[in-house]
């Protein structure tokens, strides 16, 4: 199984590429170590080295034009650096079409901090994923980019690639999209990854918590600031409206019965430069006990956003792999499930590990 690869191509060169790339060569020197930080070492046969970048697209003057292996530690990426010996991987940062993919407010900020337009046209992206063999297409572009997004999942469609959508933009969870990728026998996984272990996840299980011991919760917020790109991109809160049903329906689904909507707050909050890829999340919950006695939960959480997301990306895009082999088109609903916000079916966490385990083992999901 040494030989097996599998071809990727990125879309946006941010922070969650950054720490996704460098966890091919992380976990390719800890072979035949215990491995931390995997929720599946193996998928198929494909470990997180046997994953070959052979395109990868951005807007940035900073990445556009330079090797990958660069281009991925230029700013305003500013997420921890736990591999720094990536090597130059002989693929260029290629320009893409801009679209809604930035937003004009971050003209007004230092240009260590947001994204800087290369002045160069875009190339071909069809005709460029066809020419590199990419055979799957992972989605990192901003929130609000809705535009842009279907632009590269029709781009991934016609060019005959698997389609990861880590983004907010419904793509897997839109029947009209899903019918496309399914009379194309192409994967599509999505939409708008979690974290491997982060603030969806975690309200999820406490929510269920709540409802398994028969504690009636009344009131939550959940409330999320951190200083990369995402949260300066999110500022403009016009570009949020997928993102806030994403992680409201994440957890409102954990629940015997949803939450009237005044009664529930998930979102992001602010932007604190200095915090960097910081990530930090709020959440409180109020409920009732027994004899309707009141009480509440508050919990603060703390992590790397970048590689938290890597964790479950390097999952989903191995999953696709294996789908691809397989002759399977459409939405993958088990890892979609587990790894995604916004799933074209949502299933308690449990049984969506479940499903994945059985997915990878070989049985029909569907």
């Amino acid at each position: 199984m040494g030989d097996k690869k599998l071809k990727l191509a990125v879309v946006g060169l941010g922070n969650c590429a950054c720490s996704l790339i460098q966890g091919f060569y992380y976990y390719k020197a800890m072979d035949g170590e215990d491995i931390n930080g995997l929720m599946h070492p193996d998928i198929g046969g494909y470990r997180p080295w046997d994953i070959e970048l052979v395109a990868a697209f951005d807007v940035d003057e900073r990445k556009v034009g330079k090797d990958v292996g660069e281009a991925i530690f230029a700013p305003p990426n500013c997420t921890a650096v736990f591999y720094p010996q990536v090597p130059k991987l002989g693929v260029e940062v290629l320009m893409g079409p801009v679209l809604d993919g930035v937003a004009t407010h971050m003209a007004e900020y230092p240009l260590d901090k947001r994204f800087v337009v290369a002045g160069k046209g875009p190339v071909d992206v069809k005709r460029v994923l066809k020419e590199s063999g990419a055979e799957v297409v992972v989605n990192y572009l901003p929130v609000g980019s809705e535009e842009a997004v279907r632009f590269y999942a029709q781009a991934a469609l016609e060019a005959g690639c698997a389609f990861v959508n880590c983004m907010p933009v419904f793509i897997a969870s839109n029947e009209a999209w899903a019918k496309r990728f399914q009379e194309a026998g192409l994967p599509v996984v999505g939409d708008d990854i979690k974290s491997q272990l982060g603030a969806t996840i975690t309200h999820r299980v406490l929510a269920n918590l709540f409802s398994q011991r028969g504690v009636a919760l009344d009131k939550t917020y959940q409330v999320n600031f951190g200083g990369n790109t995402d949260f300066l991109n999110m500022l403009e809160r016009k570009r949020l409206k997928t993102k806030k049903i994403s992680k409201t329906e994440a957890v409102q689904s954990s629940l015997n019965v949803p939450m009237p909507s005044n009664d529930i707050h998930i979102g992001p909050s602010d932007y604190v430069p200095w915090l960097k890829d910081n990530k930090i999340c709020y959440i409180r919950m109020e409920g009732k006990l027994f004899g309707d006695v009141p009480m509440y939960l508050e919990l603060k959480l703390s992590v790397e956003d970048s590689p938290n997301s890597g964790g479950c990306a390097i999952d989903a895009i191995r999953c696709a792999k294996l789908a691809l082999e397989r002759g399977i088109g459409g939405p993958l609903y088990s890892i979609s499930a587990y790894i995604m916000k916004h799933p074209p079916i949502q299933y308690p966490d449990h049984q969506a590990r479940e499903m994945v385990d059985a997915f990878i083992r070989g049985e029909r999901e569907r």
